[in-house]
């Protein structure tokens, strides 16, 4: 072989190996004696963190093993599965998906490939078929280049759920509790009823900002409130470290929602534009959170969007 040819072999394997052995770091973290997890970094989706910016769950059941979000890549997935095999041999049967966000479900193809089976809400199958979706998609396939790359796919449920459901899957009781629109028309949280644990997706942001979009903030204020009212052992939120003091942690992301409605909503009444509106309002209360810079401007200027647009149809009735 040709001494260039050789040479651009051995950079290419060089350069996996880099690859890999700078990946972020990924480490299990047990909430219940079957219960666990991994955070995703406090950051924004890039090449360097492989879009592991989420949080995914697992709960090992007599039969096998049941996920809980699929992580934002193919191989954020693979080495949860890694971690998942080096705790218990048994098979991952079963993810179920709390929101069909790109952070939470490009993954999905990594395990349907292992021959697990997807469970989420049908309100996904809007997103899911948008062309919001394939856009994302689409970008994603450059700003996160390679790890998502031409052959990353949208990855549809096998179960599509409507209304609260029970199942047994793997050996276990799982109770599936639709709660939007909030976050996401689809929003799910997962109830492991013999852990006492809660997953509730990104209806919980935990030690940062939430992303907030075009979100139904009303009713996800409601549905943080139903959920103040639950004795949990600990909730895994979708952002964030696990909860064993949910109160606490529920009410940040209640009180963050519910000052963005109550700022935006009066600025609205008085007809402020919406720049004039952000520079009058103090946010000083929320300036120390993690993300609030990248998050915050554009929390507030979907707030105001979505509140103008009540204001509006309010006007038509």
């Amino acid at each position: 072989m040709p001494f260039l040819h050789r040479f651009i072999a051995a950079l290419a394997v060089f350069l996996a190996c880099g690859a890999h052995a700078t990946e972020p770091p990924m480490a299990l973290a047990q909430v219940a004696p079957n219960t666990y997890y991994v955070q995703g970094l406090s950051s924004l989706g890039s090449r360097e963190n492989q879009n592991f910016i989420s949080n995914a769950g697992f709960v090992v059941g007599p039969q096998g093993v049941v996920v809980i979000d699929a992580l934002g890549s193919p191989r954020a997935a693979e080495r949860l599965t890694n971690l998942i095999r080096g705790l218990t041999p048994k098979p991952i049967t079963h993810v179920i998906v709390t929101h069909y966000h790109a952070d939470h479900i490009y993954g999905l193809q990594h395990f349907k490939a292992l021959g697990a089976r997807i469970v989420a809400h049908r309100a996904g199958l809007e997103y899911l078929n948008s062309e919001t979706a394939q856009l994302r998609l689409q970008a994603s396939r450059q700003d996160l280049a390679p790890w998502i790359d031409g052959g990353t796919r949208l990855v549809p449920a096998d179960q599509w759920i409507t209304g609260a459901t029970t199942l047994t899957l793997a050996g276990l009781e799982l109770r599936l509790l639709p709660v939007g629109p909030a976050h996401t028309p689809e929003d799910l949280t997962v109830l492991v009823p013999s852990e006492n644990v809660l997953f509730a997706g990104d209806l919980v942001f935990s030690g940062r900002l939430p992303y907030v979009g075009r979100a139904d903030s009303s009713h996800w204020i409601a549905a943080l409130d139903a959920l103040r009212q639950q004795r949990l052992a600990a909730i895994v939120p979708g952002h964030g470290p696990a909860s064993t003091r949910p109160e606490a942690d529920l009410l940040m992301t209640r009180n963050y929602l519910a000052y963005l409605r109550s700022s935006m909503k009066q600025a609205v009444d008085n007809m402020l534009a919406f720049d004039e509106a952000y520079a009058q309002t103090d946010w000083r209360a929320f300036e120390a959170v993690p993300l609030f810079g990248p998050a915050n401007r554009m929390n507030a200027y979907n707030t105001y969007l979505t509140l103008e647009q009540e204001f509006m149809d309010d006007m038509k009735k």
